[in-house]
């Protein structure tokens, strides 16, 4: 007999079209009504609570008093919670970020009990080929999910081996017809029949034994109370199909009994399920916020901490833990994809930027408790420079320093003198600096000076330097034309907007840079659509730019600024008229030995329903693109080749090669690549005529939450309708990126390096006698120049530095970017991402795109 697993569960979107507050009051209500169920009925074997522990937060904050109860139940085996923390996004969140996700959900599961041992992700749009690593490394050997798989990635089965890098696997069971078909399911005999006949003639076909699957459960589903009458009808019904109540685990003891097909690589095909490729650009200022906090966290916070923790300070390991969870919320799918209302964006936001402002304090704290341990020099004021890249850097510095000192020089530790410039300086009120000066009838002003010097650092390290009174020799600030250069690049800005960039070290010229493509946007939060027969419009072809160049002794800068008439809305698009702008400002800075060319595009946006991307001209004529995702890289084929029979196979959405990256996009060819790096947008396409054009989202504006019939995604809406007039972007957005071109291949230019380097800046401290938050000092006493650990004999990249939870020694992970092995080279000891120790090696070899996290001693 063919035996069906009904499998209760309940899918909780936290948050979406309805508010978390309106969710936690269903939640109340629902899981009380879980607890007296299974108390009422012990037969009735197990309950999913969605795979998440932060439904488990809620509950327990608002329900104390009912958590001996569900602890026993979660004892007993009866509710089924874990592993994660919230149902993450695995397409444009980062590798910390999902790591993380998994460490809490797990570490809150033994609160009450065992955590589930799946990967369970029902609704993520889209898989990461970084699960299978990532999961094996909590020790977790199964995975269930849904969304983004076709026959085109080897197999039309249902349950695989899914193989990922580093000999990674788990043995995978997929919903092909999502988690909710079993929701609901009716008492009445022709109703039920009708629909279990339309789930078995898809279940049976994909099985691989006689085993099949019918979740029953959906979103904020109550519990159904009378699923074993409704399997008393189902068995009347079909005598040949043993049914039962079950939990996944049943049907994986039996699918991993018979040899399974694999599959490899991420799942982002919508031939069954909607994957929604272009949903990486809706609301970018939330994405961008999150990209920013995310970078924050793992490339200066973490390392500083250790930093920290390594001289004797405390690790305030609770309040991390608080910041990562209250970031994590917001990647759940639908927040982090911002498919939502705009009230649930506001809250969005809102957490964001209390996360963001609790990662900027402690990052003073730390760097503040740093710099009162080092030794004092003449004058109590010092400027302690940080450096939490995993590599000696030389580099330039801008920063502010506040002071009494009408001028003064700085000198490092042995008193050598550090020639720096002046930018600019401002009087600034002493309150502003600690309201007891004023409070004793001191009103002298304060200067605050914006300064910049080049500095020699050491790596995961800092620098002391010291202000003392002096006479200091100022640099005139000149302005020049339209060019900045640097050893490397030679950088022309062009009066329609564009720049030509030079590179020095290929001799090649890259011409019109940084030009903007604008074209309707039919669609919703879900998908970009097209208007039909709408035409693109490009910046360079109908602006006049406005250029200002600031020559600096350290760097150079180069601003240029221009208005650009498009149409206000869909409505004036169809009818060719220009009554909406969008107001540019591109600033790059430049210093002397950059590789990078880092800037920021600012938008002053007044118009609705478009899509604004960034051009990049790279004269690489590419098949493939590389990208990378969690840890790792990924290729992609520049055309889908699906798109040729999408419609002819029926897919639910057309796969239109739009994108996620994490940090780099490039094309490369032998001797040459070109590349862009992000601290913002993480949507990409290679377009031009022959595909030689890397083209960056910037921004969508679209007013609904979802709609219907759209051009590329026929049928129902996504989500529902409903308006959103705060994600047509209207105002000011800022965007952080950065220009690489090198005449070498991708490996040798090492390119996720000087991404990382991009994402990892200088951070300086400025002691001065004087501060609102007062802190009695440590008896601690730091060197004046120190360095935790130095990579310089690798090529691997350094993901983070961190405290191992609950314990006392200090982790750095790693990854292989590249895509041949790389060494760590020396005796190590290392652990998995769940922060037990795997093994002691020596020399330890990586894969391209393996995950290792060893101990610095």
């Amino acid at each position: 007999m063919k035996n069906v697993y009904i499998v209760p569960h309940v899918h909780w979107d936290r948050e979406w079209y309805f508010s978390a507050e309106e969710s936690k009051i269903l939640l109340v209500n629902d899981l009380k009504e879980v607890l007296d169920f299974l108390e009422a009925n012990p037969e009735y074997p197990s309950y999913i609570l969605d795979g998440q522990t932060s439904i488990i937060k809620d509950f327990s904050t608002l329900c104390p008093e009912e958590m001996p109860r569900f602890k026993k139940l979660v004892e007993d085996g009866r509710l089924i919670i874990g592993p994660w923390y919230t149902q993450t996004d695995e397409m444009v969140v980062g590798g910390e970020s999902i790591v993380r996700n998994l460490l809490y959900g797990i570490k809150d599961s033994r609160e009450f009990g065992e955590s589930m041992k799946i990967g369970y992700l029902p609704d993520s749009f889209g898989q990461s080929a970084q699960i299978p690593q990532i999961l094996n490394n909590f020790e977790i050997t199964r995975s269930v999910f849904w969304r983004g798989i076709s026959e085109r990635y080897g197999t039309d089965k249902t349950e695989f081996n899914w193989v990922g890098p580093a000999d990674s696997k788990v043995t995978t069971q997929l919903l092909p017809l999502g988690y909710a078909i079993g929701k609901y399911l009716p008492i009445e005999e022709p109703p039920l029949k009708k629909r279990m006949d339309k789930y078995f003639a898809v279940l049976d076909k994909g099985a691989t034994t006689e085993n099949i699957i019918i979740p029953n459960g959906h979103d904020q589903m109550p519990i159904q109370k009378n699923i074993s009458e409704v399997i008393t009808v189902l068995k009347k019904l079909y005598p040949e199909r043993n049914f039962m109540l079950g939990r996944f685990e049943d049907i994986f003891e039996e699918i991993e009994k018979t040899d399974l097909p694999e599959v490899q690589g991420e799942f982002i095909d919508g031939k069954y399920s909607r994957v929604h490729r272009s949903i990486y650009s809706t609301r970018m200022d939330l994405k961008a916020s999150n990209v920013q906090i995310e970078n924050k966290i793992t490339n200066i916070l973490e390392p500083l901490m250790s930093i920290a923790y390594a001289l004797g300070f405390d690790y305030q390991e609770g309040t991390v833990e608080a910041i990562w969870k209250d970031l994590m919320v917001n990647h759940a799918h639908d927040s982090m994809a911002a498919c939502c209302s705009d009230k649930v964006h506001a809250e969005i936001l809102a957490r964001y930027n209390s996360v963001e402002e609790r990662i900027d304090r402690l990052i003073d704290f730390y760097m503040r408790k740093i710099s009162e341990a080092t030794t004092d020099y003449k004058e109590t004021e010092k400027l302690v420079v940080y450096n939490l890249f995993q590599n000696s850097r030389k580099k330039t510095v801008r920063c502010e320093v506040i002071s009494k000192k009408s001028d003064f020089v700085i000198l490092d530790q042995y008193g050598n003198e550090v020639p720096y410039q002046v930018l600019n300086k401002e009087v600034i009120d002493p309150g502003l600096i600690d309201r007891q000066i004023v409070h004793y009838g001191d009103y002298e002003p304060f200067i605050q000076y914006e300064v910049e010097f080049t500095v020699n650092i050491k790596s995961v390290g800092y620098k002391t330097l010291y202000i003392v009174q002096g006479e200091h020799e100022q640099t005139a600030i000149e302005t020049r034309d339209n060019v900045i250069e640097n050893v490397n690049y030679k950088i022309e800005a062009q009066m329609n907007g564009t720049v030509n960039v030079y590179d020095k070290r290929s001799g090649k010229l890259y011409k019109e840079v940084l030009g903007l493509e604008n074209v309707a946007d039919d669609g919703d939060e879900y998908d970009f659509s097209p208007l039909k027969n709408d035409q693109p419009l490009y910046s360079a072809d109908s602006v006049n730019a406005s250029i200002n160049v600031n020559h600096y002794k350290e760097s150079q800068e180069l601003y240029i600024r221009y208005q650009w008439s498009i149409p206000n809305d869909i409505k004036e698009r169809k009818n060719k008229i220009m009554n909406g702008k969008l107001e540019i400002e591109i600033a790059i800075q430049l210093t002397q030995n950059d590789c990078y060319i880092p800037f920021e595009i600012t938008v002053d946006n007044d118009s609705k329903d478009q899509r604004v991307r960034l051009l990049v001209p790279t004269q690489i004529a590419s098949k493939l693109s590389t990208a990378d995702n969690q840890f790792g890289l990924v290729q992609r084929p520049v055309i889908d080749e699906a798109i040729n029979v999408w419609e002819k196979e029926d897919w639910d959405e057309r796969p239109d090669a739009i994108y996620p990256f994490l940090t780099t996009v490039a094309l490369s060819e032998s001797g040459h690549t070109s590349a862009v790096f992000t601290n913002s947008t993480r949507e990409y396409e290679i377009v031009g005529k022959n595909f030689e054009i890397i083209a960056i989202t910037l921004f969508r504006s679209v007013g609904t939450l979802g709609k219907e019939d759209l051009l590329r995604r026929p049928g129902r809406p996504s989500g529902i309708k409903m308006k959103t007039p705060n994600s047509q972007m209207l105002g000011r957005l800022k965007l952080s990126l950065a220009l690489f071109f090198t005449n070498e291949e991708f490996d040798e230019a090492n390119v996720l390096y000087y991404a990382k380097e991009f994402l990892t800046p200088i951070y300086t401290y400025n002691q001065i006698p004087y501060n609102a938050m007062k802190l009695n000092k440590e008896n601690i006493q730091a060197e004046n120049e120190y360095s935790l650990f130095d990579l310089a004999e690798t090529n691997l990249i350094m993901s983070t530095i961190k405290k191992s939870e609950g314990s006392d020694i200090i982790l750095a992970r790693l990854f292989n970017g590249s895509k041949k092995a790389e060494t760590f080279p020396g005796k190590v000891e290392r652990y998995r991402l769940n922060e037990t120790l795997y093994g002691l090696r020596a020399d330890e070899v990586l894969e391209p795109s393996e995950i290792g996290t060893f101990r610095i001693k």
